[in-house]
């Protein structure tokens, strides 16, 4: 039996598999559970095998992979428009066979168990934080409630909730002290957590040669650095910065025809939790661009200049997508932009 292309649709138990000729015929129409594929794929020679990249993907391409096997994993809105009519696993699993044989296919790197632990401890460090913040809007309504208002920001609420529980002559009735003193006690436990998730964060990006390399970057800390090797590793999957950017949604959509270009607004794609990094890092740069190098402090005050903040940050936040890839893509440590000068000359940095 000839098999060119071998799409898998995932499911939770159940696997559904599809296999193409080079003519792309469908020779092969199967029904698995995961160990009755890996048993079926172990005996099998097959060119190329593809998936969506979902949950569980990195791990069964991985197990494929050792194998022997070549396992490219696809974006599922790239497997779309190969969908020919009704929707059903059979015919997912067709699509995402033709998909994978395409040339110009953009696909998603496997990850390894280091970037998956990575990719989990974020996960988990953001749903602590989004509980956290949960938790002090909480606390500020039901005191807004009372008459008492307390200022936005974490350490706001940690320094007056203490004072406003022990003060005798607040109006507070003793079920809502109660309530709060528990709040109280949830917030100081989430803290906790996310020290300890961030002490394990710091103590990774120090291990980590690639890390101390990303860290270099203004705008990018242990969070971020540990966030983009969790994300894209070595970067090897982007032919250059502006794809990555693009991938992470800080480049402007587009919309044109009749050879009239027409941009819109920031693409959004990619990894939101990644983009949101990289936006609150350009912010944090805006903030203190004086204290940067002459050359990228030049580059923000023109760009200030002439735009409004948000703007400049999401500008920002491209250049530094780019950075970061450069940085990681061609093993080198990061060096800050020269000054232009008025000549066109670059200048050393000062």
């Amino acid at each position: 039996m000839e098999i060119h292309t071998m799409g898998i649709d995932l499911g939770k138990t159940v696997f559904h598999l599809v296999g193409l000729n080079h003519r792309g015929e469908v020779v092969v129409r199967k029904k698995f559970s995961r160990k009755q594929l890996l048993h079926f794929t172990a005996n099998l020679r097959v060119e190329l095998i593809g998936m969506e990249a979902c949950g569980g993907a990195h791990f069964l391409g991985r197990a494929l992979r050792e194998q022997g096997h070549e396992v490219r994993l696809i974006p599922a809105q790239y497997v779309k428009p190969f969908v020919k009519t009704n929707k059903n696993d059979y015919i997912d699993a067709e699509a995402i066979a033709e998909a994978v044989g395409r040339p110009k296919m953009r696909f998603v790197p496997i990850k390894s168990d280091a970037q998956l632990d990575l990719q989990s401890l974020h996960r988990v460090r953001e749903r602590w934080v989004m509980r956290r913040t949960a938790v002090i809007n909480q606390i500020r309504g039901l005191l807004l409630e009372r008459g008492i208002t307390v200022r936005k920001g974490r350490c706001h609420v940690e320094a007056a909730l203490p004072r406003i529980l022990e003060d005798g002559n607040a109006k507070l009735s003793g079920a809502l002290r109660v309530l709060l003193a528990q709040l109280q006690l949830e917030l100081d436990h989430l803290q906790r957590r996310i020290d300890e998730a961030d002490a394990v964060i710091q103590q990774t990006a120090g291990e980590n040669e690639a890390c101390r390399r990303l860290v270099a970057i203004p705008g990018i800390g242990p969070v971020t650095a540990t966030a983009i090797i969790a994300a894209i590793g070595n970067g090897a999957a982007f032919a250059k910065g502006r794809e990555f950017a693009a991938w992470l949604g800080v480049v402007p959509r587009e919309h044109s025809t009749g050879g009239k270009q027409k941009l819109l607004g920031i693409g959004k794609r990619g990894n939101s939790y990644l983009r949101r990094l990289f936006v609150q890092g350009a912010r944090a740069v805006l903030q203190h661009r004086a204290k940067q190098s002459s050359g990228l402090s030049a580059w923000l005050a023109q760009l200030t200049s002439r735009t409004h903040r948000n703007v400049a940050a999401l500008a920002l936040a491209n250049k530094l997508a780019r950075m970061a890839w450069a940085v990681l893509a061609k093993n080198e440590a990061y060096r800050s932009p020269l000054l232009v000068s008025p000549t066109g000359l670059q200048m050393t940095p000062g």
